[in-house]
Parts: C-alpha cells; structure tokens; sequence
C-alpha cells in the first residue's frame, strides 16, 4: 500500500509537470508507473480525465494484462497495451506518451523514412548517447487503429531499458528506469523534435539530408 501511494504521488507530481507544459490537449495523452514486478502491477492514467486537474481518479492500478486490479468504474487508457509492451520486455519503471504538435508534425515529415536521427546534438546525451558521432535513431510507426496491433508494431522497438517511439501523427512514447529518466527522455526528444523544425524553416534541404 506504501508503495503504491509513493508511486501514485510521483506519477500525479510528473503530470502536473507536463501539464504546465501544456502537453495534455483534449485529455490526450497516457502515463504509467510500475508498482511491482511480480505479480507485475502498474498504474495507468485513467480515459477522458482533464490531466490538467489532480484528482484521486486519475489513475487507476492494472496487471499483466492491462485490466483493473480491483472493480472500477474507471477504464484504463486506450493505449495500455503499450505501457504493458515496455514493462514485459524491459525493466523501466515509468513510460509516458504524449501528444503535440512538434511531435506530430516531426512525425509526418519523417514518416516515409520510418525513423527520425539526431547527431551531434548535445541533449542526445539523454539517451546515453555521449561519444561525439553517435547517432540517436527513434523509429516512426504507423499509427494502427487497431490497439493490439499498435501494441505489436510498438514491440518491436522496445529492446532496452530506456528508449522512445513515435507514432506517426499520434505522438510519442517514451520510457525510463524511473519517472525522472522517462521525463528527462521526453523532454529532450520535445527539444529535438522543435530543434529540427526550426532549423527546416531556415534550411529546408536539411529535410532531404540523410545523416
């Protein structure tokens, strides 16, 4: 039960953040923190809620397959399968998805390509990129109405403990070892997606550019 209330307090302390940010847009978006392993266990934000308000509905605590622990009225977001994908595979402790409009739009104009790269940039280091010509690939999937075979799809770029995807014009799922790491993710993949679309408005041929 302790546990559970820490984790609940620092998923709630992350959405307030990203809320700020305004990354919430009508009640889009989903985030999740591991409880336990075994049995596996996490919390998931719940459908619909305005993210932009601190209630004691916005999570809800789900198992192995993504239902409700316990009887609720509440319904777990549309996206729990992918939560589940990264928590069966990996050992992170936190993964979140967003949408906006960088993130969208990114997608959009690299989505032929199935993948976006960043090199020489220095908030690469967010994903342990530190050596001066590594690369930061993050894949761009199509975005399958069909959950369960985003889910597959989403799978199949899940390899590590950390990491992120994004899904062509549905935004970006990211994850951590922890809330701190997942966030840090998030926010340095924001910076680059806004990074490289401000630097197309003033050097469109870097879109055709192949790293």
């Amino acid at each position: 039960m302790i546990m559970l209330e820490e984790r609940w307090r620092e998923l709630a302390d992350v959405k307030d953040e990203l809320s700020e940010r305004d990354w919430f847009m009508g009640t889009s978006g989903n985030l999740a923190i591991k409880v336990s392993d075994k049995p596996l266990q996490f919390l998931v934000t719940a459908s619909g809620k305005d993210k932009r308000k601190r209630t004691n509905e916005d999570f809800l605590l789900v198992d192995e397959f993504g239902h409700p622990v316990e009887e609720t009225h509440l319904k777990p977001s549309a996206e729990t399968l992918l939560h589940l994908e990264i928590y069966q595979k990996t050992n992170a402790g936190c993964s979140l998805h967003v949408h906006t409009i960088d993130n969208n739009v990114i997608s959009e104009i690299y989505g032929d390509r199935g993948e976006i790269t960043f090199k020489g940039q220095e908030l690469i280091k967010a994903f342990n990129k530190w050596e001066e010509d590594d690369i930061l690939k993050i894949p761009i999937i199509h975005n399958f109405a069909h959950i369960p075979t985003l889910a597959r799809a989403f799978s199949e770029h899940v390899k590590e403990d950390t990491g992120a995807v994004l899904i062509r014009n549905h935004g970006i799922t990211v994850w951590g070892r922890n809330a701190f790491e997942a966030k840090k993710i998030l926010e340095a993949s924001e910076f680059l997606f806004r990074y490289q679309l401000r630097l197309l408005e003033y050097k469109p041929y870097q879109l055709f550019k192949v790293v």
